[in-house]
């Protein structure tokens, strides 16, 4: 199995049994724990995307800003 699977199925086993463990605690419910531990990484997927979309308009703004050829008349490192 590649490393960056192993990894990313070891964070949602984490991720799952965390958010299990705090639900379960504030509810006292299995059923509930069980349905929000599921439920919440589905939303946060979605909202990942959103913020990865966010932030590449950020970075194309920067880029468009960013100057394209140095300027003539200082000094070059």
């Amino acid at each position: 199995m590649p490393r960056d699977l192993a990894k990313t199925l070891t964070y949602l086993s984490i991720h799952l049994t965390v958010g299990f463990t705090v639900a379960y605690a504030f509810t006292g419910s299995l059923t509930l724990a069980g349905g929000i531990a599921l439920i919440e990484p589905c939303i946060n997927a979605v909202a990942f995307f959103f913020h990865e979309k966010a932030w590449k308009r950020v970075d194309r703004r920067a880029e468009a800003m960013a100057p394209t050829a140095p300027l003539s008349g200082f000094a070059q490192a």
